[in-house]
């Protein structure tokens, strides 16, 4: 992860794509989100999409199981110090959407883009980083779509404001 300092609004990254099988799509809807709609092809056809569907959770759970192998393979080079950044915790999610549904056999890519970055008073060797996260089926319809939000060290605390 690079310094908050060194990242530049704009930035987008594919991180990778992921095909949902119908195995696994009521797998993990049988323990996570267990709704006709997600585990019962039968029971499906007869919902509101006409057959069976991921759970947005399991689309998001996918992007997140795609998302920190990227994080962790993006290696810094140590500063004068020898210091290399950290990433943080997430402050959560805002504005979650789940526009079209995910069948079995999409292929969802998945990207991030930066899209703000923000100094916190409360930790000012820390920022926010937001940045809007989407997946993307195999007929270019978005299926996901959130601006996620994490904590990244900064190389030099920023400065009180008050």
């Amino acid at each position: 992860m690079p310094w908050f300092e060194d990242i530049e609004i704009g930035t987008r990254t594919e991180i990778g794509t992921h095909t949902f099988g119908e195995d696994e799509i009521i797998r993990f809807a049988t323990k996570y989100d267990p709704q006709p709609f997600h585990i019962d092809p039968v029971a499906a056809k007869t919902g509101p999409f006409g057959g069976l569907i991921a759970s947005g959770w399991h689309t998001t759970a996918t992007w997140m199981k795609l998302m920190v192998p990227h994080i962790r393979g993006r290696v810094e080079k140590p500063d004068e110090d020898g210091r290399t950044p950290a990433a943080g915790p997430s402050p959560g999610f805002l504005n979650m959407k789940w526009p079209t549904p995910v069948l079995p056999g999409d292929t969802i890519s998945y990207s991030t883009t930066v899209v703000e970055k923000l100094d916190m008073r409360s930790r000012p060797g820390w920022g926010i980083l937001r940045s809007r996260n989407e997946g993307v089926n195999q007929k270019g319809e978005l299926v996901l779509s959130f601006i996620g939000q994490a904590l990244i060290e900064r190389k030099t605390p920023a400065r009180e404001t008050k």
